[in-house]
């Protein structure tokens, strides 16, 4: 393995030169920079990234915490902040919390660890006095789809509550009156929103807000199966329903199939998030688009910009809309 003595031999150059270029340092000439940079091709040289981050105090790395590394969801968000931050030599390094306190914190510890240069939190159970206190003693940590007040600045988040509206919406001005809602779990902060969102349109069209109409579900692929099968089971008389996300959305598709029915014959289903297979379904799932990729290449901008300037950062909130198609129509008379 090449030595940094090597290099600043082969281009005739001190060794503190040659470290300068590593660290970034631009009191090096452009002559002496290209010198050294074709020295470290020619002989395979690889900095120690360690030592680099103790001289410079970046680790040229981001790290993320998201609720989990499987499904369609925090999988397009991670895409969209990685193209970004390679492009201006930066890595993302990923773990995950499981919405589980414990393990969130220490994904936070182990990416303080790695020494990371910011750190962006998708997470559920800490609590919002936890994460004002973890930003007050790091300026380079931010909210992802959540809203902290406290913390407005380093929030890039949805907002939820229209989506929810605008779902249930959808369905009352089909003619739907009896309308179901199979929540994500409500632990989650955009599950409360998007359940809120639901109740605000009932309350706007004078429907009664009916507790027997509401399950609680799960995110996961398979988290609404139950769910579906206890709000069918309790007998009870709906013709729209709208679900948590798409993954619960799915769960009411396969219960109705059971029964040889399609949606929007008899239940009008409405989903959540827009995932890449809604629009494959049979019928096609009307849903609410959240901008996944948009959040995650906000974030990724708004870290650059705040390692760059800390003053300049201000948060984002972004709108979702409703995308119809065929899983939705009048109810039937």
């Amino acid at each position: 393995m090449a030595t940094i003595k090597e290099v600043s031999d082969l281009a005739g150059v001190s060794q503190a030169t040659v470290s300068r270029v590593m660290n970034g340092n631009n009191k090096v000439s452009d002559v002496n920079r290209e010198r050294v940079m074709a020295a470290m091709d020619k002989l395979g040289y690889q900095p120690n990234s360690f030592a680099q981050a103790l001289a410079t105090n970046r680790s040229y790395s981001v790290g993320i915490v998201v609720g989990t590394l499987s499904g369609p969801f925090f999988g397009p968000m991670m895409h969209s902040i990685e193209s970004v931050l390679r492009k201006e030599g930066q890595h993302l390094i990923a773990t995950s919390g499981h919405d589980n306190i414990e393990q969130e914190r220490e994904a936070i510890r182990f990416l303080n660890s790695r020494r990371v240069d910011a750190i962006l939190l998708v997470v559920q159970a800490m609590s919002d006095d936890e994460l004002i206190e973890l930003c007050t003693r790091n300026p380079n940590v931010f909210v992802l789809n959540r809203y902290v007040p406290e913390l407005a600045h380093r929030c890039i988040y949805l907002n939820n509550e229209l989506g929810g509206y605008l779902a249930t919406k959808h369905l009352i001005d089909l003619g739907h009156t009896r309308i179901a809602s199979i929540t994500g779990p409500l632990v989650h902060f955009d599950a409360r929103e998007r359940l809120q969102g639901y109740r605000n349109a009932l309350s706007e069209a004078g429907i009664e807000y009916d507790p027997q109409l509401i399950v609680e579900g799960l995110y996961q692929e398979d988290g609404g199966t139950k769910a579906a099968a206890k709000l069918f089971q309790r007998g009870i008389d709906f013709t729209g329903v709208v679900c948590g996300n798409d993954n619960i959305a799915i769960s009411v598709y396969d219960i109705l199939s059971r029964d040889n029915e399609s949606p929007a014959e008899r239940i009008s289903v409405v989903g959540y998030d827009d995932m890449f297979y809604s629009r494959y379904l049979r019928p096609k799932l009307t849903t609410i688009r959240f901008p996944i990729e948009e959040m995650g290449t906000i974030a990724a901008n708004m870290v650059l910009q705040n390692l760059a300037d800390k003053n300049l950062v201000n948060g984002v909130q972004l709108e979702p809309s409703l995308i119809v198609r065929e899983s939705t129509a009048p109810p039937v008379s």
